[in-house]
C-alpha cells in the first residue's frame, strides 16, 4: 500500500528563524525604519539597522515562547507569553543598541535631549506595532495550523478507507480460493466417476496447474498476460476431460496483456462458461474469448454457445457475484460487468475496466 506523510514541522531555532518569518520581519523592519525616516538627521543606514535589529530580536523572542517553556500553568495562555514578550523586550534591547552606538568618552544617549528622543521614538513605535504584528503572525499561524491538521485528517481518512478496501479486496479473495479448488476436485470427481483412460494424465497436468494457479489467488493484482496463461492451462485441462464436446479460441491484442486486473478475473468468466454452458450441454460448444484495448479502456468478453442462461439453472454462481464486487473495488465506479443471452444459444459475458499498465 502506498502512503503519504506530510513534511515535519521544523523545532527551535529553524522555526524561530525560517526564512518566511525572517523576511516578514525585515520587511516590515524596513518599513518602520522608512516611516520614522522623516526628519531623522543621525543617518539614515543607522536607522534601518536598528529598527531591522529590533524586528529580528523581537521575532527570536517570539519564537522562544513559542517553544518554550513546554507547558505553561493554566492561567496563562501561550499566545499572552508571545505577545508580552515581543512587547517587553523591546524596550531593554534598543537601549542596548543605542548605548552600543554612543562613542567612547561621550555621555550617555539619555544624556542627549536629540538621542534620548530618537531612542524614544523607535522605541515607541516598536511597542506599539510589534505586538499587533505578533498577534497577526498567531491569527495566519493558526490557521496554517488548522489546514494541515485538516489535510493530515483527510490523509489519514484516505489512507484508513484504502486500508479497508485492501482488507475487503482480501477477503474476497480468500473466498476465491476455496470455490476455484472446489471447481476443480468436481472435474476429478467426473473424470474418475467417467472412468476415463485420460484420468491419470489429466490428475497429473491438474496438480501442476494448481501449483502454478494457487499462490496467484492472494496477489492483490495480475496482469492479464498472467491471466490468460492461466486460461489456457484450465482449457487445456478441460479439453483432455472432453475432447469432444470442447473447442475454445482466444483472440488477444497484444498490447492489452500488460494491463492489470484483479486475479481469476478471466478465469472466472471461462469456469462459469464451462460449468454452466458446456457441461450441461449433451452436445458441448465452443468458447471464444476476446481480450482488446480501446484507447484507455479494456474490454474482455466471454462467450460460448452451450446450454444457455434458461438451461444453466439460477442465477450464474456466486463467481460472478464475487467478480463483479471484486471489481468494484479495484476499479470503483469505472468498471463494467454485464451478461446476456446469445442466439441462437449460448451466453456471452463481457467486462470493461479503465486500461492501466503493471
Amino acid at each position: 500500500m502506498h502512503s503519504t506523510t506530510l513534511p515535519a514541522r521544523p523545532r527551535g531555532l529553524a522555526l524561530a528563524f525560517s526564512w518566511p518569518r525572517v523576511r516578514f520581519t525585515l520587511i516590515v523592519s524596513a518599513a518602520l525604519g522608512l516611516l520614522m525616516s522623516t526628519g531623522w538627521t543621525s543617518g539614515l543606514p543607522a536607522l534601518f539597522l536598528r529598527t531591522m535589529l529590533i524586528g529580528l530580536m523581537a521575532l527570536l523572542v517570539f519564537g522562544l515562547f513559542e517553544q518554550w517553556p513546554r507547558r505553561l500553568p493554566r492561567w496563562i495562555a501561550r499566545w499572552v507569553l508571545q505577545v508580552v514578550g515581543v512587547a517587553l523586550v523591546i524596550p531593554p534591547f534598543t537601549a542596548i543598541i543605542w548605548w552600543l552606538a554612543t562613542p567612547a568618552g561621550a555621555p550617555a544617549f539619555y544624556h542627549v535631549k536629540e538621542r534620548m528622543q530618537g531612542y524614544s521614538l523607535v522605541t515607541g513605535l516598536s511597542v506599539f506595532i510589534a505586538p499587533w504584528i505578533a498577534l497577526g503572525a498567531l491569527v495566519r499561524q493558526k490557521e496554517a495550523i488548522a489546514r494541515h491538521l485538516a489535510v493530515a485528517f483527510d490523509l489519514e481518512r484516505s489512507q484508513l478507507e484504502r486500508q479497508a478496501l485492501d482488507a475487503r479486496l482480501r477477503l474476497l479473495q480468500a473466498q476465491v480460493a476455496p470455490h476455484f479448488l472446489f471447481n476443480t476436485l468436481a472435474n476429478v470427481q467426473a473424470l474418475v466417476e467417467a472412468g476415463s483412460p485420460q484420468a491419470s494424465e489429466v490428475l497429473r497436468n491438474l496438480i501442476a496447474y494448481l501449483r502454478a494457479a494457487v499462490p496467484r489467488l492472494n496477489e492483490p493484482a495480475t496482469t492479464l498476460d498472467h491471466e490468460l496463461q492461466l486460461v489456457q492451462a484450465y482449457l487445456d485441462l478441460m479439453h483432455l476431460r472432453m475432447p469432444d464436446r470442447l473447442q475454445f479460441t482466444m483472440h488477444v491484442e497484444e498490447g492489452a496483456r500488460a494491463l492489470r486486473c484483479p486475479p481469476m478475473t478471466l478465469l472466472t468468466l471461462v469456469e462459469n462458461a464451462v460449468r454452466h454452458g458446456i457441461d450441461p450441454s449433451e452436445e458441448g460448444g465452443r468458447i471464444d474469448i476476446h481480450v482488446q484495448r480501446r484507447g484507455d479502456r479494456c474490454l474482455v468478453r466471454v462467450s460460448d454457445n452451450g446450454a444457455g442462461l434458461g438451461q444453466s439453472g439460477p442465477g450464474l454462481g456466486t463467481g460472478l457475484t464475487t467478480l463483479r464486487e471484486r471489481l468494484q473495488l479495484a476499479f470503483g465506479g469505472e468498471t463494467r460487468l454485464s451478461v446476456s443471452a446469445q442466439q441462437p444459444r449460448g451466453v456471452s459475458a463481457e467486462i470493461e475496466f479503465p486500461a492501466r499498465e503493471a
